[in-house]
């Protein structure tokens, strides 16, 4: 969604009507992860995409539909084994996808909405899926505040609670509940959809390497910061592609950066360095973390050195259990555009749990199905 606001906030601002629809939920192997989304104006123009293609033509007359009549419509899309020539998905997985209307006088918060998107300023935005009534109904959580309602304050109270914490872990997902909010019911479903600040990556050390994994980082959404207390390295213009180039000693400013919150369990942290005298005090830091990724690039020798290292300075083998090092994953790797293609592998595995493994090597589903909720499957959202 947030890749689709410099297209259409001109399309709000001209008052029209246009169409967003956004996959809320999935099932198996498929193509796109809920918040995925494709626009509609209302001259027909098309920008996004809900499937990579498999549905979009009918997504798209149910967007046209949508914008002709100012109803919201919930679609489920799949395939099924005696159904081969219905419209679905190829790969055989499930996707629900909302689509709403959207212009002044149905999503007034909108621009409020996209600024905070645009800016890095959390916000949630929770949407009744269920079919009915209340389908589309809207409730904005800010982080100072909340507006609009889904039709109950009980219901409006619980859904707050979850979207708050769905902000603070940068998740987007449907949750379900009874019509005043009971937590162990399943009447209505909601989809909260959470724009969150992108995840930081941090790159420690300024050498070659660390510029091509800075521009993967920056490729794959991340707010990089590449940092090394020596000036003569760490400039701009050596890594343009990065949102910040620090001056300080590593371990100094990423304890700064753990003050300031700047360091979550979506964040990344890169060493580079290979260095001992910035390494071992910068990981000792790293390690007590609750960085979703830890690696380190180095040598085996250097790995086996830099982990009594640790080790004499107090550092667990718990802890030292979060560190990847040597850092990525054995593609065979050499130039530094190969190595940060195998560091940034490494990292999407971890995110994902998954094998790392080629997929040729593997069997089952290809992609990791998301954890359901308890009641989801006794209440469809179609």
């Amino acid at each position: 969604m947030r890749d689709l606001l410099p297209h259409i906030r001109p399309w709000y601002a001209d008052g029209g009507r246009f169409a967003v629809a956004t996959v809320i939920d999935t099932f198996r192997s498929a193509p796109r992860q809920p918040g995925a989304a494709m626009a509609v104006s209302g001259d027909g123009v098309v920008v996004g995409s809900v499937s990579g293609g498999c549905v979009e033509a009918d997504v798209y007359e149910v967007a046209r539909e949508v914008v002709r009549t100012g109803l919201p419509a919930v679609r489920r899309y799949g395939v099924s084994d005696d159904d081969i020539i219905a419209v679905g998905l190829t790969c055989g997985g499930v996707i629900d996808v909302l689509v709403q209307p959207v212009d002044l006088a149905a999503f007034a918060e909108f621009d409020a909405v996209a600024d905070a998107a645009e800016s890095g300023r959390p916000v949630a935005v929770a949407t009744v899926v269920t079919t009915g009534a209340g389908l589309g109904q809207r409730l904005i959580v800010w982080p100072d505040r909340v507006t609009g309602s889904l039709g109950d304050p009980g219901l409006d109270s619980a859904v707050v609670e979850d979207a708050v914490a769905m902000l603070d872990q940068g998740a987007t997902a449907i949750r379900y509940y009874g019509a005043q909010g009971e937590c162990q019911r399943a009447e209505v479903a909601v989809f909260v959809q959470a724009f969150t600040p992108p995840p930081r990556m941090f790159v420690f050390g300024a050498i070659d390497f660390a510029a091509a994994v800075a521009r993967v980082g920056k490729f794959l959404g991340h707010h990089v910061t590449v940092c090394d207390a020596r000036g003569v390295f760490a400039t701009r213009q050596r890594f343009p592609e990065a949102d910040e180039v620090v001056v300080r000693w590593p371990h100094r400013f990423l304890a700064e950066a753990l003050e300031q919150g700047l360091v979550d369990r979506r964040s990344v942290l890169c060493v580079l360095t290979h260095d001992p005298k910035f390494d071992v005090p910068l990981l000792e830091v790293a390690l007590r973390t609750d960085a979703g990724y830890i690696g380190a690039m180095g040598s085996r020798r250097t790995h086996d050195d830099r982990l009594s290292r640790l080790r004499a300075v107090g550092v667990t083998e718990a802890e030292l259990t979060r560190l990847s090092s040597p850092t990525g994953l054995d593609l065979g790797a050499r130039t530094p555009e190969e190595t940060a293609i195998s560091i940034a592998a490494e990292i999407i595995a971890a995110r994902s749990s998954a094998t790392g493994r080629p997929l040729s090597t593997t069997k089952g589903r290809i992609h990791h199905e998301p954890a359901e909720h308890p009641a989801a499957a006794r209440a469809g959202v179609a």
